[in-house]
């Protein structure tokens, strides 16, 4: 199987998401403290090595940074945001 393939031999689609409402779709990524910076310039200095999570938007645009899962989910449904998942 190569990396493109899933289980049924076909190939996945690619899907944009901001086409399909920016303002409404986000997804949950999680990210190493060290990644903080690239996504957050204006957080500050974070200990290495932490797993935290960031809520985005459809668009990529960086919404949330916690190091609880939980709370990212609950910041999506507060703003009204469909959590879809990406592989």
């Amino acid at each position: 199987m190569t990396r493109n393939d899933n289980a049924s031999g076909a190939t996945p689609r690619r899907i944009n998401l901001a086409a399909l409402g920016a303002d409404t779709i986000a997804y949950v990524r999680p990210i190493r403290s060290e990644q903080v910076h690239d996504l957050f310039p204006q957080a500050p200095e974070i200990e290495p090595g932490l797993q935290l999570f960031a809520l985005h938007k459809a668009d990529g645009e960086p919404i949330l940074l916690t190091d609880n899962r939980d709370a990212v989910l609950a910041e999506a449904e507060r703003n009204d945001l469909t959590l879809v998942s990406l592989h």
